[in-house]
């Protein structure tokens, strides 16, 4: 927040904008070329390439070297906190998981299901999972896949069913301290995880209040036949794990220190020593089958809550549809959306130094001088990128380095800019069909984006609502002077 916006007079808008366009161009036709692999490093490396491309132009206009390094040094300097905590993020996900917290809350999920309520039943089960897991891609492969077979013998239309499947989880995956797109939003804006987090709930929460009471009408006014039966995923959950309502107090313990305003790395790493503990105590065998041991003693219970913590860990069940549900990849895991925020900081970093951020932002608030100018600006620029680009990813990040500047010049604190990529970016990917978010959710719940569109309530929703508390400026929070 103190630091100072450089300016350039000698570059144009044109200058300005040459990098961002042509960084869109190579990342849709890399997008393109690679799908869902893109994130493995491509995209990365098109980051880089963007920053050489700014970087010339500042050569152009007089911009030293030693200027651009400086000036990414410091970007990196500013995501310090943002990426310890996905590092902890992981490490806490591989012990809820060994521990049992994660299945212990899909169980109970699961044990709400009823077939007069099925679909309102539907989105609270896949906003548990999502909040539990940060993940909407495994929540819909797993357990969204079980909820589309249900729906089907129960005679509901599967676009509803898939619409009520993806506005859980993506209610779910945007309010995860788990989930990378939550971890991402606030690295670009320039906010901390939990208050980007407390500052979404304002615009989340009603949206999903409002589908909830939709999905509760059209239960009404559907027939259902037959029954649920989640049985034998309930059985396989219960023959892999020691489900006990006790494990529930880890993540409680969690979020009353997040409500409390803990400091959000001290807050995730009493959740990831809880969950260590818990997994010995409550999950032994599970323990034991991680380090490879055939006793518990404090090496083998060290090398298993360990492994969880740091690397890949899988455990197998019974039902192989639950078992992607029953991974988590750590700290390792976390170390693709780290590299990718580096990447991002390189680009805005070079883009900054040479006055680009600063040329991009003015021409903005000319354009869009009100407040509301500048929400539906970023929300456009989300909702394009979306379209263009074809991933949700690229949808956070190019707008948050763009938009940040404009955010400040116009004195309104960064989370309103992450709560506003969040709100446009994350959640409106998986309604283009050819975006990798579009494409992965259809192909899994085998549902066309055109059947389930009209019914992902929550997802077309939520740009709305950002844009309607912006209208009436309701919690838009300012920068202290």
């Amino acid at each position: 927040m103190d630091d100072k916006i450089i300016k350039n007079k000698e570059l144009n808008i044109w200058e300005a904008l040459i990098p961002v366009i042509i960084l869109v161009i190579l990342l849709a036709y890399n997008v393109s070329v690679y799908g869902d692999n893109a994130l493995s490093g491509s995209n990365q490396f098109i980051l880089l390439l963007g920053g050489a491309v700014a970087a010339i132009i500042g050569f152009m206009n007089k911009v030293s070297y030693k200027k651009m390094i400086d000036e990414v040094a410091n970007n990196l300097k500013s995501t310090t906190g943002a990426i310890l905590i996905l590092l902890f993020v992981g490490a806490l996900a591989g012990t809820w998981l060994i521990s049992g917290v994660i299945p212990t809350m899909i169980y109970y999920g699961l044990k709400i299901l009823n077939p007069t309520i099925f679909l309102p039943a539907t989105v609270i089960i896949c906003a548990i999972i999502s909040i539990a897991t940060g993940s909407s891609w495994t929540t819909s492969a797993t357990v969204g896949i079980a909820l589309i077979g249900i729906g089907d013998a129960l005679g509901i239309s599967l676009g509803m069913v898939a619409g009520a499947v993806l506005s859980g989880a993506y209610f779910g995956d945007k309010m995860s301290p788990m989930s990378d797109t939550t971890n991402l939003a606030p690295a670009m804006a320039g906010t901390d995880l939990f208050t980007h987090i407390r500052y979404m709930a304002y615009t989340t929460v009603p949206t999903i209040i409002i589908t909830l009471i939709i999905f509760i009408i059209i239960g009404f006014t559907i027939d259902t036949t037959g029954s649920a039966n989640t049985e034998v995923i309930l059985n396989s959950i219960k023959e892999t794990f020691n489900i006990n309502p006790w494990l529930f107090l880890v993540p409680i313990i969690v979020i009353v220190l997040i409500i409390k305003k803990t400091q959000p790395l001290v807050a995730l790493l009493i959740g990831t020593l809880l969950g260590g503990v818990f997994a010995i105590i409550f999950q032994p065998d599970i323990v034991m089958q991680i380090a490879n041991a055939k006793v518990l003693n404090f090496q083998s219970a060290y090398q298993g809550v360990m492994n969880a913590i740091t690397v890949d860990t899988a455990i197998e069940t019974s039902n192989p549809q639950l078992n992607d549900l029953f991974s988590s990849g750590g700290m390792s895991g976390m170390l693709g959306t780290i590299w990718l925020i580096i990447c991002a900081m390189v680009f805005g970093g070079v883009m900054d130094a040479i006055g680009a951020l600063s040329r991009i932002s003015s021409a903005l608030l000319n354009i869009a001088s009100s407040v509301f100018g500048l929400f539906a600006s970023t929300v456009a620029s989300c909702l394009a990128l979306n379209v263009t680009a074809s991933d949700q990813y690229l949808a956070i990040v190019v707008p948050g380095k763009m938009f940040s500047k404009a955010y400040e010049e116009k004195g309104l604190a960064p989370e309103n800019l992450s709560r506003t990529l969040e709100d446009s970016g994350t959640v409106t990917s998986v309604l283009v069909p050819w975006n990798t978010c579009g494409a992965y959710q259809s192909g899994v719940l085998g549902v066309s984006v055109s059947e389930y569109f009209v019914y992902a309530i929550f997802n077309y929703l939520s740009p709305f609502m950002t844009l309607f508390f912006a209208a009436f400026h309701i919690k838009i929070k300012e920068l202290k002077k």
